[in-house]
C-alpha cells in the first residue's frame, strides 16, 4: 500500500563518509513510496559522501545532525551499511547514544550488511537474533546476540539483512514493522546498557 507509513517519520542514520550507496537510497526510495517523511541523520552538517562498494559515488544533503535530532521525534530507525560507514559511527559518542534511545524506546530500527556494528555499540543485539554481512557474526555473538545466515530477520522489531542481494526482502520486512510500530512489537528489547565512558575502549 502506498499510504503504509503515512503520517510516519523515520530517520536514516549515517556516517558523513562510507555509505554503501545502494543501501541508503534503496530502503530510503521503499520508504517514501509508503507514505513516510524520511531524514538523513549524520554527526556532521552538510552531506553525506556514499559509495559503490570502493568507488566514491554519489553525495546526499544532511536533513539534521546527531546532535540536534531525538529518538522522540521518530516512529522509527534505519542504518545504512557500507564498511567505513558503521565503524564511523560507533566511534561517535552521539550517534551511539541514539541508536540506544531508539532501541530502549522499543521503537522499530531496520539495519543492513555492516550497520548492525553499530547495534553492537550500543548494547542493542543483547538477547536478540539477527543478520548482518558474515564478517559481524563474531562480533554479534560476542555481544550476546544470535546470529544466522537468513537473507531477513525480524526479531520484535529489529530487521536486519546480509547485504544489497538481500535488499528487496530487507525493505519489505523494514516497512511491515514501521508500520507495525512499538505498540504492536510482541517483545520488546531489553534495555540497551550503553555506556558514554565504552566508545573508546
Amino acid at each position: 500500500m502506498a499510504d503504509e507509513l503515512q503520517g510516519r517519520r523515520i530517520a536514516i542514520l549515517v556516517a558523513n563518509e562510507g555509505i554503501e550507496q545502494v543501501e541508503l537510497t534503496e530502503p530510503r526510495a521503499a520508504l517514501e513510496r509508503a507514505g513516510a517523511r524520511v531524514d538523513l541523520l549524520a554527526p556532521e552538517a552538510g552531506t553525506v559522501q556514499a559509495f559503490d562498494h570502493l568507488d566514491r559515488a554519489d553525495a546526499f544533503p544532511v536533513d539534521r545532525t546527531t546532535a540536534e535530532a531525538s529518538a522522540d521525534d521518530y516512529d522509527g530507525l534505519m542504518l545504512p551499511g557500507g564498511v567505513a560507514n558503521p565503524d564511523a559511527l560507533r566511534m561517535r559518542e552521539d550517534a551511539v547514544a541514539l541508536v540506544a534511545a531508539f532501541v530502549n524506546a522499543g521503537k522499530p530500527v531496520a539495519a543492513i550488511c555492516h550497520a548492525p556494528w553499530t547495534l553492537v555499540q550500543a548494547d542493542a543485539v543483547r538477547g536478540r537474533t539477527l543478520t548482518s554481512w558474515p564478517s559481524l557474526q563474531t562480533d554479534v555473538r560476542n555481544a550476546g546476540g544470535t546470529w544466522v545466515d537468513e537473507a531477513v530477520v525480524v526479531d520484535a522489531g529489529l530487521v536486519t539483512s546480509r547485504g544489497p542481494d538481500d535488499l528487496p526482502a530487507f525493505s519489505a520486512a523494514m516497512v511491515e514493522a514501521f508500520a507495525a510500530g512499538p505498540a504492536d512489537v510482541r517483545r520488546r528489547a531489553q534495555p540497551a546498557r550503553f555506556e558514554r565512558s565504552a566508545i573508546l575502549s
